[in-house]
């Protein structure tokens, strides 16, 4: 009598015949199978309570099939940040300062925003000052909420890693959200006294980002006693429009071997160690000139390709055929109206399924601008050219 591996998502992956509908498709994407049926989700929106007052969409509503989404097929670890630091304890947000119809206020990461009174989401607040001035302010403010042996991290393990089991058990995408670690320096420092910093303070940044690769590298070694991981996704947004903000030098000094120590640690310790580790990098600009900078840790999922910064997932995906690739609609198109919906939608989808590894959202929010009418018309398109 021999022992058999279990299939149970952990040990082994699960059957494909008992994987959910949408974990299948999800998994096709991944693994760019040409012809593939899309998995269908958003980015998110900027314009929903535009659509609420004007009545289109009410509270309580099913989004997912108002706008024929799929369910749920990605299972997310979370714990270790996305665009802010994962800080235990996070700072006090107040009220800092009234200035009439703006006030500024400290948010859950330390930063000084300059934000519409009483307003906070929806629009994007300009950043005054971050918590990491230099190593006095790095070790009394900021290093303690990043201990990685702080329990309260792991108060929750037990009922969250059931809860993963039992959406890996499904077929499930497990994913492990990090904040990158560029995103990281940027939230700390700000993003105009970090470029100073790379020359003026070196040191500094090596025992921030050494902070980080510590407590990423303990959190996921938790999860990793209960769970074989599929993917981790790190939120990075390092270009702009003419592509990576700092130069591949400083990315290759500062950021790469803290990547690379991570991502080395994970592959050794997975349960299943024959399952494939996609590694994904999520970065607004233009982001093709960092493809090849990424793939150097692994990197073979990106998003969400930014169109007003020159991305084209079409031109991409003839380019690199190893790479999947989410995200990718315009925005902006969609307040532009049928026929300019039909272009770009004819353009896209009909190429990126043929080519597989691709499923289409909005590379950002949906924008106030977008009439509920046309990104109905959206949606209904998108699913007719994507099965």
């Amino acid at each position: 009598m021999t022992n058999q591996t279990p299939q149970d998502g952990v040990h082994a992956l699960v059957p494909r015949e008992k994987m959910t509908e949408a974990a299948r498709k999800l998994r096709d994407n991944y693994a760019r199978v040409p012809g593939a049926p899309f998995y269908r989700r958003e980015f998110g929106w900027y314009v929903m309570d535009r659509w609420k007052r004007e009545g289109h969409v009410k509270e309580g509503d099913d989004l997912s099939a108002m706008f024929m989404f799929d369910e749920r097929a990605k299972h997310d670890l979370g714990q270790l940040g996305w665009c802010e630091a994962a800080f235990v304890p996070e700072f006090e947000q107040r009220i800092v300062e009234d200035r009439g119809e703006h006030e500024v206020v400290q948010d859950n990461a330390g930063r000084l925003l300059l934000c519409f009174k009483g307003r906070r989401d929806g629009f994007m607040p300009e950043y005054l000052d971050h918590p990491v001035k230099d190593m006095e302010t790095w070790e009394r403010d900021v290093k303690p909420r990043l201990d990685r042996k702080n329990p309260k991290r792991f108060e929750t393990i037990e009922t969250r890693m059931a809860e993963a089991k039992a959406d890996a058990a499904k077929g499930f995408i497990v994913t492990q959200n990090v904040i990158g670690a560029y995103m990281y320096l940027r939230s700390l420092i700000g993003p105009e006294k970090l470029f100073y910093a790379f020359y003026d303070m070196p040191d500094l940044i090596h025992e921030c980002m050494q902070a980080w690769y510590d407590l990423a590298d303990t959190v996921i070694a938790k999860h990793q006693k209960y769970v074989t991981i599929d993917e981790i996704y790190f939120g990075e947004d390092i270009c702009y429009n003419h592509g990576p903000l700092i130069s591949p030098e400083m990315i290759d000094d500062f950021l790469m071997p803290y990547y690379k120590y991570l991502i080395a640690n994970l592959r050794k310790r997975q349960i299943d160690r024959s399952r494939h580790l996609y590694v994904q990098i999520d970065t607004d600009g233009y982001a093709v000139p960092a493809i090849p900078i990424y793939r150097e840790i692994g990197m073979d999922v990106m998003s969400p390709f930014e169109v007003a910064s020159g991305c084209d997932v079409v031109k991409v995906g003839r380019e690199c055929p190893w790479l999947a690739m989410f995200g990718g609609i315009d925005k902006r198109v969609l307040a532009r109206g049928k026929s300019a919906i039909d272009e770009h939608l004819e353009y896209i989808l009909p190429a990126m399924r043929e080519r597989g590894g691709y499923y289409p959202t909005c590379d950002h929010g949906v924008p106030e601008e977008v009439a509920f009418e046309d990104y109905m018309y959206y949606r209904e398109r998108a699913v007719e050219l994507g099965g």
